[in-house]
């Protein structure tokens, strides 16, 4: 009886003893499962970028130069004073119906991408964005972006259906992409420009305000 006691007590102890050395590995293995997910988290938020109201701040931020307006050649070009000089600025990307160039005649939307173009240039802080590219052409003018107010001029010429994308050289075409669904925006609709068939051409625009005799 005794020895059958003492075997009891024996097999006893080794299923403690058991017991307890799986609780310490258990234990163990889920302390080192908590401290790599604190260590994976930690090195996700420092992975991440910087967000603010759900928006992340990795963003191409705009090198914006201030300038002042001198005045509106037309719908796709103006005179600006720029490091203390008078300078021409041509948009980059974009084209509007002629009213001023030499041996052309005035086309039609040419007086309204004009008067529009004022408008916006005039409407609050002037300034200019340069691309990757040449900042001037071979006739010496500023090629830019231009902004009014923090607001494209060209996009809002493309949207209303005053300009078409035009003059697009690597690699001054940063906002091609952007230009190209402002422009479908106006085509769909058939705004100005585009409500007449085969009036804007790849290279630039066919047809001619009517003079109206007095």
């Amino acid at each position: 009886m005794k020895k059958v006691l003492v075997s009891m007590i024996a097999v006893l102890s080794i299923t403690l003893s058991a017991c307890g050395s799986n609780h310490a590995e258990k234990s163990h293995s889920d302390s080192n499962k908590t401290e790599q997910a604190s260590h994976d988290t930690l090195s996700n938020e420092n992975n991440q970028p910087e967000q603010k109201d759900g928006k992340s701040h990795l963003k191409d931020h705009k090198k914006l130069v201030d300038v002042t307006l001198d005045k509106v050649v037309d719908g796709d070009t103006i005179k600006v004073r720029y490091n203390g000089n008078i300078d021409t600025v041509r948009y980059l990307l974009i084209d509007t119906p002629e009213t001023k160039k030499p041996d052309s005649c005035v086309q039609p939307y040419g007086e309204d991408a004009s008067k529009r173009n004022k408008e916006l240039v005039s409407s609050g802080k002037l300034q200019l964005e340069f691309d990757k590219g040449d900042r001037r052409d071979k006739y010496g003018r500023l090629l830019a972006y231009v902004y009014a107010d923090g607001k494209s001029v060209q996009e809002t010429l493309l949207k209303e259906g005053l300009a078409r994308i035009a003059f697009v050289y690597e690699p001054n075409t940063k906002y091609i992409d952007q230009f190209t669904k402002d422009e479908q925006v106006a085509k769909s609709e058939k705004l100005l420009i585009w409500s007449r068939n085969g009036y804007v051409t790849n290279r630039g625009f066919k047809g001619c305000v009517k003079q109206t005799n007095i």
